[in-house]
């Protein structure tokens, strides 16, 4: 997936978002905790499906009400700031992680922290924690570890990385007495090094275990470990009835290529499972099928986002989406595709990773602009209801030569809403900063903050924006929701005088 780019470039290219145009197309602490029995979710794709969809009291008619309750500083200091995770929310607590892999307990109600669990461990993110079974379970760069939910003290461990080339970037899958954890060919000192293998590992909740573990790619990396690396998971799996587990894959790198071999033709083949979204036994890690949506990848394309598991007209779909900005629904018991929306910005290079694996480099145009680019498409986690799928997009373009990969200023957004069982275009909001962060959708209302610090809600019939909120710095996180409070991160400070925070806002509340 590679998020790294440089801070310097974010703040130059940091834009005023306004909506332009919507369209029908290892130290412990502890402090006491008020309880708000709101319930909740533990984990950051809301649901075992991963659709980010919420009930609760905010709503279309009271969300013009929504003030900041409390706001809590965030300190971290790593690749992209102090904040990457969606927080989670379970009766009342919002468990959270930052960049320096730190954990908290923080009480919905008033923002005081009820305990923190210290790693100091920087991590590029996105991270983050799931809560169930009485632990919050979560990861550092490079080990996986279990938390008691009430207490913060560490139950368990586990070292997870094969190399040097491979870190850990997740917020961990939970389903049925299984942890998931995945490792990614990159880490906070180097990007892409050669020889890392991206592998998903089931470790048993209770001990940490090993129960199996599937690798993304293959160990030999397609011939060449000198040079090649790829796969891992970014985001956590998605869980159907049946006991099995959808995910999606990152990149295959170098990319674009390297001297001498340009166009990724150090690693021949479509290199599997990169950019593919695969299916899987949660027990026994089985595979069922897979479907690549980028074979061969030459630009940076995962597809990396967790699938939403739904259903329309009575058909069962695992919706996928990522950085080649097409979102694709497939069948669940095929893997066939129902539908596919191009969203954002395209130019007509969506097939080059297949001409480079056939060798038709004349085809490629070096040096011309590329839509999608290393930052574009969908690079944040969608979220749906029951009748449409909200995508972010971010429309960043690149050139390439086939060897190196230059960035373009271009950051801009959309938020675009597609109809589940037609894939069909129902509205689109466009921003002037980029949507690095996942959207929520809060019964009738859908959130998401945009990268100037903007909150926006959308009415998800519609596409009319019903309010909005600004953050104290720059966000690519994403937010979560409880009874009459949304919970916003803002963890990446662009401007002068920016301070990170976690903000909450409430219906009716006060400002503090």
């Amino acid at each position: 997936m590679d998020r790294r780019w440089g801070m310097a470039l974010l703040a130059a290219l940091l834009a005023v978002a306004t909506v332009v145009f919507v369209s029908g197309c290892g130290g412990d602490s502890a402090s006491g905790s008020s309880e708000r029995e709101f319930g909740g979710t533990g984990l950051p794709g809301v649901d075992a499906a991963s659709t980010r969809f919420v009930e609760g009291e905010i709503e279309r008619s009271n969300a013009s009400s929504l003030e900041v309750a409390w706001k809590l500083p965030l300190t971290a200091q790593s690749t992209y700031g102090a904040y990457t995770a969606t927080p989670v929310i379970v009766k009342g607590v919002v468990y959270s992680q930052d960049l320096k892999s730190n954990v908290q307990a923080i009480d919905l109600g008033n923002g005081e922290v009820i305990w923190n669990k210290k790693f100091e461990i920087p991590d590029q993110g996105p991270n983050g924690v799931a809560v169930a079974a009485g632990k919050v379970f979560g990861a550092t760069s490079s080990e996986a570890f279990a938390l008691d939910q009430e207490t913060g003290k560490q139950v368990w461990k586990v070292d997870l990385i094969g190399n040097p080339a491979e870190a850990i970037d997740i917020a961990p899958g939970y389903h049925e007495g299984l942890v998931y954890v995945s490792t990614v060919p990159t880490n906070v000192s180097s990007e892409y090094p050669a020889g890392g293998v991206g592998t998903l590992y089931a470790l048993d909740a209770e001990t940490g275990k090993e129960k199996w573990h599937f690798d993304t790619v293959p160990k030999g990396l397609w011939g060449n470990p000198q040079v090649n690396s790829g796969g891992g998971l970014w985001y956590p799996p998605s869980f159907d009835e049946q006991g099995f587990m959808y995910f999606g894959v990152g990149n295959p790198a170098p990319f674009a290529g390297v001297e001498g071999e340009p166009w990724g033709s150090s690693r021949p083949g479509p290199n599997l499972y990169t950019n593919s979204m695969v299916k899987l036994d949660a027990k026994t890690g089985k595979m069922q099928w897979y479907y690549q949506q980028t074979a061969h990848d030459v630009y940076d394309w995962d597809f990396q986002n967790s699938p939403i598991l739904t259903e329309a007209d009575g058909r069962k779909m695992a919706i996928g989406s990522g950085k080649s900005g097409i979102v694709v629904a497939l069948d669940r018991k095929t893997g066939k595709p129902i539908w596919k929306r191009p969203v954002g910005r395209h130019n007509g290079h969506d097939e080059d990773g297949r001409l480079a694996m056939r060798g038709e480099y004349s085809k490629l145009r070096p040096g011309s602009t590329v839509y999608p680019g290393t930052l574009g498409g969908v690079i944040a986690p969608i979220a749906a209801d029951a009748t449409t799928v909200f995508a972010p997009v971010v429309n960043h373009p690149i050139t390439s030569d086939g060897v190196q990969i230059q960035e373009t200023p271009e950051l801009t957004g959309e938020l675009v809403a597609i109809d589940i069982e037609t894939g069909e275009v129902e509205w689109g909001a466009e921003f002037e900063a980029a949507a690095f962060g996942a959207p929520t959708v809060v019964n009738d209302l859908v959130f998401l903050a945009t990268f100037d610090g903007t909150v926006h809600a959308f009415d998800v019939e519609t596409g009319g924006e019903v309010w909005q909120g600004t953050l104290p710095a720059s966000s690519n996180a994403g937010l979560m929701a409880s009874g009459d409070t949304l919970v916003v991160p803002a963890g990446l400070p662009t401007q002068e005088g920016q301070q990170p925070q976690i903000v909450a806002y409430r219906l009716g509340g006060e400002q503090e």
